[in-house]
Order: C-alpha cells, then sequence, then structure tokens
C-alpha cells in the first residue's frame, strides 16, 4: 500500500479534525515560525503527505500555514517543543549530513527521518526532548492541517476533500448561514 492510499485509509478516523476550534484563514507571514524554521517544517510536511501521480500534497495545502497559526493559538503548550525540536532536527542533520534537513533530497531526507522515528539520531542535541515524539507531533498536525477545514489555516482550496472525491462536509450549525442564505 503506498502512502497516499494509507492516508486515505485513515482519514475516517481523523474525521473529527473539522471540529477543531473555528480560526480565520489568514495568509499572512508566519507568526510563530521564523522563514529558517518554517522551511524546515515544509519539508517535513512534504516527506509526511507529498505531492504524487494523484494529486498535490501538504505543500499545496498550505500545511505550514495551519500548524504556524495553531502554534499561536491551540498549540500554544507546544511552541518550547517545535522551537527545541526543529533546532535539534537541524542540527542532527547538520553533523550526519553536512546539511540542514530542507537541503537534503528528498530520499535523504527520508532516510534521515527513519533515524528520527528510531531516535538513531545525536543525543546531545535532544534536550528534554525525544526525537520521536517530536516527529510523531508533527504528523499529527500535518494530518490536521490536510484533512481539516481550510477555515483553520490549512487543506488550501480543500485539496484533501477534492482527491477524497468529497464535497465540502457539512458541520450541523455551523454551514447553516451559508445553506439558508444560498451562498
Amino acid at each position: 500500500m503506498d502512502r497516499r492510499k494509507f492516508l486515505k485509509s485513515t482519514v475516517t478516523g481523523l474525521g473529527t479534525m473539522a471540529m477543531l476550534p473555528a480560526c480565520a484563514y489568514d495568509p499572512a507571514p508566519f507568526r510563530f515560525f521564523t522563514q529558517k524554521e518554517a522551511e524546515c517544517v515544509i519539508a517535513l510536511t512534504d516527506q509526511i503527505i507529498p505531492a504524487d501521480e494523484s494529486g498535490p500534497g501538504a505543500v499545496y495545502a498550505n500545511v505550514v500555514n495551519y500548524i504556524d497559526q495553531q502554534l499561536v493559538r491551540v498549540f500554544r503548550n507546544e511552541q518550547s517543543v517545535y522551537k527545541k525540536g526543529i533546532t535539534a532536527l537541524q542540527n542532527s542533520c547538520k553533523k550526519i549530513y553536512g546539511q540542514l534537513f530542507h537541503e537534503l533530497e528528498f530520499d535523504t531526507q527520508t532516510d534521515f527521518l527513519i533515524k528520527v522515528e528510531s531516535n538513531n539520531v545525536p543525543k546531545e542535541f535532544w534536550d528534554g526532548i525525544d526525537p520521536a515524539q517530536f516527529f510523531s507531533m508533527v504528523i499529527r498536525h500535518t494530518m490536521q492541517g490536510f484533512y481539516g477545514s481550510p477555515v483553520h489555516g490549512g487543506n488550501k482550496n480543500y485539496i484533501s476533500y477534492r482527491l477524497m472525491k468529497l464535497e465540502y462536509p457539512q458541520v450541523v450549525g455551523q454551514n447553516r448561514y451559508r445553506r439558508n442564505h444560498g451562498e
């Protein structure tokens, strides 16, 4: 089973993502990430949900924007984990490959993330952070940003719904205004 089919098969368990607190979509510059941090997160999300022959992935869906917005709203308690985790990931990558994560070729990034998932990275950079748990958190947030409602900052142009051939899910109470006023 390829990665895209696996992700599609797990979406039913993620249906509650559309129920997250409503946050207005704002394509403004990053609110939490620096540009360098955002480049790293963009590369991470591209590894998690890459574009392929069936359609665009996390980069097109603007998942980094979702994560960035949520880190200043809902995920505030995970801000330090992101800052430390991105720094540790970049330092580990630099030590192993001599380059930052987002500078590596896609296949090399994949190999590196296998090391991260198995906690097989230089420990000196991961003070108080478990590499596998950090990556698991990024996976969770990437899935939310890709499959959740676009009002939360990701899923640009409803791309995940279109890939799954779904109409925009109607959530009782939240979409009533549009439905009643012909919008």
